[in-house]
């Protein structure tokens, strides 16, 4: 497995899609995954640390596993078929390993709301990872501003209407 973390979210301008990059900590390669736009801002907003009024999806995630006992331990993407990303949730309770199927951006959302590592699997990122530029080349500080990623998101949220949610493959 590869340790990784998340690197950006973007939005692709070709698709005007959404797009995770998460990047290994000890390497270069980046793997994107394409999400939709509500993913993208539960993401914006566990980057930000947005607190809102009632719990979101993720927020109740992490509230169910505390009340239950049991603890997220890793998030690992682990595969790529006909287009879609697969992930896991890796959860320990009583000293029994749980794991559940989910889709990478909803592993993704929770993972940083519970201060989790996230990996991808060894061969998915041998065949998917790229090598993108640096932080140096592209921007100084603009991928790890909160406030520059929300506005980026809202930007996004903006240009959007009903038909862009028909399908997703998150």
């Amino acid at each position: 497995m590869v340790e990784v973390h998340l690197r950006a979210v973007r939005v692709d301008l070709a698709s005007n899609t959404p797009v995770l990059l998460l990047e290994e900590l000890l390497g270069e390669r980046t793997l994107a995954i394409f999400v939709g736009a509500p993913e993208a801002t539960a993401i914006a907003y566990a980057v930000q640390g947005v607190a809102v009024p009632r719990p979101m999806t993720h927020d109740l995630i992490c509230n169910v596993l505390a009340v239950l006992g049991a603890t997220l331990e890793r998030v690992i993407v682990t595969d790529l078929i006909e287009s879609t990303y697969f992930a896991e949730l890796h959860l320990m309770k009583e000293g029994e390993t749980l794991i559940l199927s989910c889709r990478p951006s909803d592993a993704v959302a929770v993972a940083l709301r519970a201060k989790t590592p996230m990996f991808v699997s060894d061969a998915l990122m041998d065949a998917e990872g790229l090598i993108l530029a640096s932080e140096d080349e592209e921007s100084d500080d603009s991928d790890h501003d909160p406030e520059e990623l929300v506005d980026q998101f809202r930007e996004f949220l903006d240009s959007i209407g009903p038909d862009d949610f028909s399908a997703s493959g998150s």
